[in-house]
């Protein structure tokens, strides 16, 4: 292993011990009170399409355990951004207590592109947090810790500015297998490309809390590459250690098929593929992750990077050939 190598590792284990976080490191009194103290304001966003079946228990639960009731409400906005959705999904949404804008009614006079990343770039018309929070509308057996566990270090911590949720993600049955394009692609480019990331459980997740000043100076992705986009520039624009997740336990939401995942993971290798251009470096190393009993443990494992000439000009094959 070069020096060069040696230094990201160290780097982001330095990292994961010190923005590696629990949520309930951080109680919802103390929140309360930081935000309190610094005038602080959060918006929750829900990028929605056709989410009718689980968009209205997302929205009454943040409602119950971080705004009303509360002294102080821990979220000021929360916001569902209907991108276009046939069912109840804008219904049942504004009758669990969310105020619902449809994306084509934030800033009109650009036609609105699909995708996901189009809805995430147009609620911050639509917002006006310090810190935004989005979180996807398709989770089952939601808790409010996904909400307060990130954006708890944007409020205790001003040197943290994007905070992304990490959690268990199983399939089916099958405990830590959701997660299928991040294992496959995503984990992959940012390990061998930008090394300083390969510390984040979930870099695709969904769930993530950023400060909007910093939201306002990054470019977005159009579709499901935004989660990546967003990442990688956040890290070239304020630094790792402005970056850090938070463990918020188990997601449970509903899985794509083959076709769908395939289109995904094109969608990020291209959004990869327009950042590499800027210039990189390769790290021939893969760090994953296992929870232990203390929380997740990363685990590093080689990338295979030598390759074999053409057996053609191998000089015994062509022997062989000959004979």
């Amino acid at each position: 292993m070069n020096q060069g190598v040696q230094n990201v590792l160290e780097e982001v284990e330095r990292w994961l011990a010190d923005r590696s976080w629990s949520a309930a490191d951080r109680p919802l009194d103390q929140l309360l009170e930081r935000k309190r103290a610094a005038g602080t304001t959060v918006s929750v966003v829900l990028p929605a399409l056709d989410e009718e079946a689980t968009v209205g228990e997302i929205v009454s639960v943040i409602r119950r355990d971080l705004i009303d009731g509360l002294p102080h409400p821990l979220v000021d906005e929360l916001v569902v951004v209907d991108s276009g959705s046939t069912d109840r999904t804008a219904e049942v949404a504004a009758k669990a207590g969310a105020r619902v804008v449809h994306r084509d009614e934030i800033l009109p006079r650009l036609p609105a592109l699909p995708g996901k990343g189009e809805v995430l770039w147009r609620s911050l018309l639509a917002t006006r947090g310090d810190i935004v929070c989005f979180v996807d509308a398709d989770l089952r057996d939601f808790s409010s810790a996904f909400v307060s566990g990130i954006v708890g270090p944007l409020l205790t911590d001003p040197g943290v500015e994007f905070v992304k949720a990490m959690y268990d993600r199983p399939l089916g049955n099958a405990p830590g297998q959701g997660g299928r394009v991040t294992e496959l692609v995503a984990r992959p480019l940012l390990n061998l490309h930008w090394p300083q990331l390969a510390g984040f459980v979930q870099p695709l997740g969904g769930e993530y809390a950023v400060r909007r000043s910093l939201l306002e100076r990054l470019p977005f992705p159009v579709g499901y590459g935004v989660e990546l986009g967003l990442l990688v520039d956040a890290l070239h624009t304020v630094g790792l250690e402005a970056l850090a997740q938070v463990d918020v336990g188990v997601r449970l939401h509903r899985h794509q098929d083959g076709q769908a995942l395939g289109r995904m993971a094109a969608a990020i290798y291209r959004t990869a593929l327009v950042r590499l251009s800027r210039g990189h470096h390769v790290r021939p190393e893969l760090t994953q992750f296992e929870r232990g009993p203390q929380g997740f443990v990363p685990r590093t494992y080689p990338v295979d990077t030598e390759e074999r000439p053409p057996m053609a000009g191998i000089e015994e094959y062509a022997v062989r050939r000959v004979a």
